[in-house]
């Protein structure tokens, strides 16, 4: 599928589509596809392969020069990334850093932790992790209990947490701790930058169905980190950390969900290839999965149209990640389904197909980044103005 984003970027698109050409070959060639939000597959090509945007300046097309970016409009950005998902290249390893955390220091970071953090995410040269839920307080985080509190020039971190996107290969973690011990709910809270090759941080990774160990539990035991190392005010961690989930469900989706409609095509082909053997019943919800990365990508462009028009996002914007989620893990049992019992058997060593870890991965994407049930909560009550769910 293939989009015109007018004259303005045309030779910009020439570029991206020529420089992807050159140099998505060889390792990377074969790694097309790899990877995803939560996916460890194929990790030192995929820095590898950041590694080769960097010096190709395709990282922080947006950002300012002063920062190492390029200074370029939001539209130049978007057509890369839908270029880039085009292109079926590696899933970027440093998403966290460059997609999520760098946007957020952006907007609310001092101009002394931009100059120190940001040029480093650009280069390849320190990656991130976001330490945000715990046990106890993932869809509801304002329930969190990690702990830090100032001694001298020194924050001391002690508690717990989990569902750490590679926080065995990050180098920074960005924290939402309760600086305030007295406080309750979403006051009190900060967020801090924590270096992660320390005594105190130990991470201990947790293996997920598919086989991966992207994820990892984090115990802060006396870590520190320096005074000066919050993003925003001290004690409006919330209002830091609501942001970056911002980002994390907006712009983030569409170079992902592009790779949807990439999945639903081998789909259909794998339907057709299948003849008879797929019951009518069967064909019909393919038909409305091939529907649905179709309306994913009419609210991104909704969305982004908004956006560059100057204007706030519509309530499609709200309920983009709740669609998208959903409607790709249908897409993973479909697969399963036309794969037939032969889709059920993986080899010696776990070797599981592309559809099986699209599949056991996307039973995920309902859970992170805001579980399902909380997001459709926060449709009824903040779209709808449904009345608030009871709580005890």
């Amino acid at each position: 599928m293939d989009l015109d984003f007018g004259p303005s970027v045309a030779d910009f698109r020439a570029e991206v589509r020529d420089w992807l050409a050159g140099h998505l070959v060889g390792e990377f060639a074969a790694h097309r596809g790899i990877g995803g939000p939560a996916d460890s597959e194929a990790w030192d090509v995929r820095v590898a392969w950041d590694r080769e945007l960097a010096a190709g300046g395709w990282l922080g097309l947006s950002w300012p020069v002063e920062y190492g970016g390029r200074g370029l409009t939001l539209l130049e950005e978007v057509v890369f990334n839908y270029e880039y998902a085009r292109s079926g290249a590696p899933y970027r390893a440093t998403t966290s850093g460059l997609d999520l955390f760098g946007p957020m220091l952006l907007a609310m970071g001092t101009p002394a932790q931009k100059q120190r953090f940001l040029p480093p995410i650009l280069r390849v040269e320190e990656l991130w992790g976001q330490g945000f839920s715990e046990p106890g307080a993932g869809s509801d985080l304002a329930s969190l209990r990690c702990r830090a509190e100032l001694d001298g020039d020194h924050w001391v971190l002690n508690g717990q947490k989990v569902w750490t996107t590679m926080a065995h290969t990050a180098d920074w973690l960005y924290v939402l701790v309760r600086t305030d011990p007295d406080s309750e709910r979403h006051r009190g809270l900060s967020m801090l930058l924590v270096p992660r090759h320390q005594p105190g941080v130990d991470v201990r990774v947790i293996r997920n169905l598919a086989g991966q160990d992207e994820f990892a539990e984090v115990y802060f035991d006396d870590a520190r980190t320096a005074a000066d190392l919050v993003v925003g005010e001290v004690g409006q961690g919330w209002r830091t950390a609501m942001g970056t989930l911002g980002i994390e469900r907006g712009v983030t989706l569409l170079p992902q969900q592009l790779s949807f409609e990439r999945e639903v095509e081998n789909l259909v082909q794998a339907a057709r290839d299948a003849g008879d053997a797929v019951p009518a019943s069967t064909r019909d919800r393919i038909v409305e999965a091939w529907m649905s990365v179709r309306l994913m990508r009419t609210t991104n462009l909704r969305t982004l149209g908004e956006v560059l028009a100057g204007r706030a996002p519509g309530p499609q914007a709200g309920i983009a990640k709740l669609f998208a989620s959903t409607s790709h893990q249908r897409m993973g049992h479909l697969a399963a389904e036309v794969a037939g019992p032969a889709g059920q058997l993986v080899g010696e060593h776990y070797d599981l197909d592309v559809r099986q870890r699209t599949f056991l991965l996307s039973l995920a994407e309902t859970i992170y980044g805001g579980s399902s049930e909380i997001q459709r909560n926060i449709i009824g009550e903040q779209l709808l103005g449904l009345p608030k769910e009871p709580r005890p």
